[in-house]
């Protein structure tokens, strides 16, 4: 159990680890929609209860297991039973699924980054069609941004049955990205140590530059003052704690195994109840912090649909009804659209059709998570800010950083399993091992690159890991409680931080926090079997909208 291992350098790196790690890409992009989708305010409630019950008493075992055991999971867990082996090879296998398609997220990012800069952005403008007589259809009924990713960037297929052909250019930033996190974890801890410094501070620094930015916008107050407005009617529905309890297990990524791994290269008498405090506090503050820019991003960009929507309808009713230049404004225009259909009746109701009803509550209520987030309402904030191109390296740089710093803690939950077997380490070195992992990873991940690449996305994302890992946590916290034993851990603990744990932690893992992983269980299990048939949302790109087709068997005729 006390294995000679390489060491952190001091537990304020182990403290960065842990926080490039679990900061990741869902406090930026995952956590605003909750917001937005169940109660803005109101939705802290919930998740504040969540992270009290549920995420720093896992967080808090998980770093004792890997403290304790000296070991990477599947070592960690074979101590403590020769049949809990099963449990770290699964948190090994869902780790290696989840680099399979994460790393695509920062293959994206570099795409993007690139891209950011030409002068003006490739996703400020439509490009001409092939005739140059006029911008590309697809574009024009939809939008710039939507263009540059579905077609530039994915150029995405009409369903996943038409796999298409690996984009080449989407192919090179993927051998990039892996060829980054190569370079991040080749010798373990000692170049893994120094990059979290990099990977958990400079996000931080670029979303304050971004709130700086975002508060000085016109129609930012319009997105604060929509997030904080509490919905309490939202208390009452069980989707947004349950949504709540998902969110805070998530984005501290328990059960992946790279807590226990990066737990194990502590010092035996390292306190790891204050830094699972400190971690998880953090990760919760950085979701706020994210959502505050996220949303005053998002009020700018309303605020400008709003008000250029409200322009084109005076435009074409003071063109229409030969209106007098400035007659109409945006605070007499719903009483000039009265008059006008009481005074013209037939030439208004033959425009009727091409008045848009134009709404600053409807362009704030449009929810948007993940990639559509990332890629598509950023860049279209982005492309209309001065010095555009400035922001969009800023953010692009800061999304590969998350993204770089979460595939350090995936790829260590990897390796130190593999590093620690003995049989595999005496035939082959620790760059080997790094190496045989990234390359395998990124030939699997191909995948993700064809034009029907981001559906398999979809797939992996949605479906790879969430029963999974909650099935994992489960029997983690059930067997330190009741196989290893509680009064034998909270020794441990004794031992390790200086004094017993409260009745707090022993009442959170022995019975709060198992009921409650239960529970997401049965609702995750519930919700698939009552979902029925699978189906998955493809572009349209002739309705250019997104349409539902079920999955069928020839999926996986390649």
């Amino acid at each position: 159990m006390e294995q000679s291992r390489p060491l952190w350098d001091n537990p304020l790196q182990f403290v960065f680890a842990c926080i490039s790690y679990a900061v990741g890409l869902g406090n930026v992009w995952r956590f605003p929609y909750l917001c937005q989708m169940y109660g803005g305010g109101g939705f802290l409630v919930p998740y504040f209860i969540m992270l009290i019950v549920e995420g720093m008493p896992l967080l808090y075992l998980e770093l004792a297991v890997g403290q304790r055991m000296r070991q990477g999971s599947i070592g960690a867990w074979r101590t403590i039973s020769p049949y809990l082996s099963g449990v770290g090879i699964a948190s090994v296998v869902v780790s290696f699924f989840l680099s399979m398609y994460y790393n695509v997220i920062n293959a994206w990012a570099f795409w993007y980054l690139f891209h950011s800069f030409q002068d003006p952005l490739p996703w400020a403008n439509c490009p001409m069609n092939r005739n140059y007589t006029g911008y590309m259809e697809e574009c024009e009924k939809a939008s710039s941004t939507q263009y540059f990713w579905y077609r530039e960037t994915l150029n995405i297929s009409p369903s996943i049955e038409e796999h298409g052909s690996i984009q080449w250019e989407q192919a090179v930033c993927l051998i990039l990205a892996w060829l980054v996190v190569y370079l991040c974890i080749l010798r373990g801890t000692e170049s893994t140590g120094k990059v979290v410094y990099v990977t958990a501070s400079l996000p931080y620094l670029v979303l304050l530059i971004y709130l700086i930015r975002g508060l000085t916008l016109h129609g930012a107050v319009n997105g604060l003052v929509y997030m904080f407005t509490p919905k309490l009617e939202q208390l009452a529905n069980p989707k947004a704690w349950i949504n709540a309890a998902t969110q805070i297990f998530f984005s501290l990524g328990l059960g992946f195994g790279s807590l226990i791994a990066f737990a194990s290269y502590n010092e035996p008498n390292n306190n790891c109840e204050r830094h699972a405090m400190i971690v998880s506090l953090i990760n919760s503050a950085t979701s706020i912090f994210a959502s505050i820019v996220t949303f005053s991003i998002y009020g700018f960009k309303a605020t400008f649909n709003y008000e250029d929507c409200v322009s084109k309808v005076i435009l074409l009713l003071t063109n229409t009804f030969d209106l007098e230049e400035g007659f109409l404004t945006a605070d007499n225009l719903e009483a000039m659209k009265n008059y006008l259909t009481s005074t013209y009746p037939n030439e208004y109701t033959e425009l009727l059709p091409q008045i848009k009803n134009c709404s600053l509550e409807a362009e704030l209520d449009t929810a948007v998570q993940g990639t559509g987030l990332a890629f598509i309402v950023y860049s279209e904030a982005i492309k209309n800010m001065e010095v555009s191109q400035l922001y969009s390296v800023l953010y692009f740089f800061m999304l590969l950083l998350l993204g770089i710093g979460s595939m350090l803690g995936n790829t260590t939950a990897i390796l130190t399993p593999l590093t620690d077997s003995k049989f595999i380490s005496t035939h082959l070195p620790k760059e080997a091992i790094s190496g045989i992992v990234c390359f395998v990873n990124c030939i699997v991940g191909l995948i993700f690159t064809m034009e029907a690449g981001n559906y398999w996305f979809d797939i992996f994302n949605d479906y790879a890991a969430t029963l999974s890992l909650l099935l994992i946590v489960l029997v983690e916290t059930i067997s330190v409680c009741y196989v290893y034993g509680l009064r034998r851990f909270e020794k441990d603990l004794h031992v390790m931080t200086g004094h017993k744990p409260s009745w707090y932690w022993k009442i959170m893992w022995a019975f709060a926090s198992p009921v409650l992983i239960v529970s997401l269980f049965v609702f995750y299990l519930t919700d698939y079997i009552l979902t029925g048939t699978l189906k998955y949302q493809a572009w349209d790109a002739t309705q250019l909208r997104y349409t539902r087709y079920i999955y069928n068997s020839s999926l996986f005729n390649f």
